[in-house]
């Protein structure tokens, strides 16, 4: 590889690279933390060399290269090299006669990754804390990035790692992948943190940015990966195929000054079309493995979207009953507020308003800004225009998201009398 700013070069490596050389590391050191610093180590190895010896042809193999050797002179320091030896090589004698500890860090790509990914996500670390282990092991975001993505100072995310890595150690998690009667369970993890990451990228909860596109690709990666690893998942290819497809509409979700432009406002030439279509490929591919969960069920409804040309051609009908399924499979008032969206269009405002207000006695969703917002919408469209600014206002007042909130109070201007 040459060419190119060595610095910017490394960067993109390491973001792609990181997972694969940190998870390599862990199986043979047993350690998370460890791991992790030695592939720094690598890191900054790279950092120091490249810019003057040039970007190697395979970066992403000098870098596992180089982390496998300092790996094993740290083994070696600390005397359990021979042991470690005899390990790896008692795991591997059935198909290698003769295996280093060097060429152990040499397995499948996916092996590794799976069981970093599993570690990562392991249900006995808090949200916070597996969302932050995965970014920074399997993103490759340092602790600034994580920290400026969602908001939060450097130190808090520093914390939140460094209690994860010593939950890990403390409570001896191994690196490994889960037994059989655990993978549905564990599964569901990986699956709320690779989703909860894409959401903070396209929804942004607070901030002055309407979304952050990085997020969503770093979470599209990630569910990429797990594809490839678990190919037989139908909740994979459903998670896969819902962030193909809201990713598509990114570009027609701000306008020219970044302000939001909603679903049905959106330019739909600007919708990407390749990310369509592979989000409907990966939904094919759910359905054909069998019935579909929570994501699968959500990426249908992303397709009734996807599959419209314009908005008049949305199946909303579909889209309802899609919404009752996905109630039962996956409660949750957030649902049932979506669903009364897509009934108020398939059989008017009335309809909809009905389920609203059954929902606005919810603890769940008494700071949810979109609750006012939702009512507002509807009550706007049944001529109660009152009613609806002082809803907008109350959703302006909820939304910790800047530009969320501009939305919100032009849409309650409108509704005054002097407007």
């Amino acid at each position: 590889m040459t060419g190119g700013d060595p610095n910017r070069v490394i960067e993109a490596v390491w973001r792609i690279e990181a997972g694969r050389v940190i998870a390599g590391l862990a199986r043979l050191v047993g350690d998370v933390g460890l791991a992790e610093e030695l592939a720094q180590d690598a890191l900054v190895i790279a950092l120091e060399q490249w810019p003057q010896s040039g970007v190697p042809d395979n970066p992403g193999a000098w870098l596992m290269l180089t982390a496998k050797h300092r790996a094993i002179d740290l083994l070696r320091r600390r005397s359990r090299y021979e042991q470690k030896l005899e390990e790896v090589g008692r795991d591997q004698e059935r198909r290698h006669a003769d295996v280093d500890a060097e060429a152990a860090l040499d397995d499948p790509f996916g092996d590794d990754v799976l069981r970093l990914l599993f570690t990562a996500c392991h249900p006995i670390l808090s949200t916070e804390g597996r969302l932050a282990l995965t970014l920074r092991l399997l993103g490759g975001l340092s602790t600034e990035e994580i920290a400026r993505a969602f908001l939060v100072p450097e130190p808090t995310v520093g914390q939140r790692i460094f209690r994860a890595k010593r939950t890990l150690s403390e409570k001896q998690i191994k690196i490994e992948l889960p037994p059989p009667a655990e993978i549905p369970a564990r599964l569901a993890s990986v699956l709320e943190v690779i989703y909860l990451i894409f959401n903070e990228g396209y929804a942004a909860t607070a901030g002055t940015d309407w979304m952050r596109p990085s997020l969503c690709e770093d979470a599209l990666r990630l569910g990429r990966i797990l594809v490839g690893l678990m190919p037989k998942e139908t909740e994979v290819h459903g998670l896969v195929s819902l962030m193909e497809l809201q990713m598509s509409r990114i570009a027609a979700r701000t306008g020219p000054d970044g302000e939001p432009v909603l679903l049905l406002d959106q330019d739909r030439g600007r919708w990407d079309r390749l990310l369509i279509r592979r989000g409907l490929a990966a939904l094919d591919r759910a359905e054909s493995l069998g019935t579909l969960g929570p994501y699968g069920l959500q990426a249908a409804l992303a397709a009734c979207h996807a599959r419209a040309l314009a908005p008049e051609e949305t199946d909303w009908e579909r889209m309802a009953a899609l919404y009752l399924v996905l109630g039962h499979v996956a409660p949750s008032p957030v649902v049932e507020l979506n669903r009364a969206v897509a009934v108020s269009m398939a059989y008017g405002p009335a309809r909809g308003l009905e389920i609203v207000e059954g929902l606005r006695a919810e603890k769940a969703l008494r700071d949810y800004p979109q609750l006012p917002a939702v009512r507002g919408d509807l009550l706007a469209r049944l001529g109660r225009t009152a009613e609806a600014g002082k809803e907008f206002e109350r959703a302006a007042e909820l939304t910790r998201n800047e530009r969320e909130r501009t939305l919100f109070r032009r849409r309650a201007d409108a509704l005054q009398p002097d407007k």
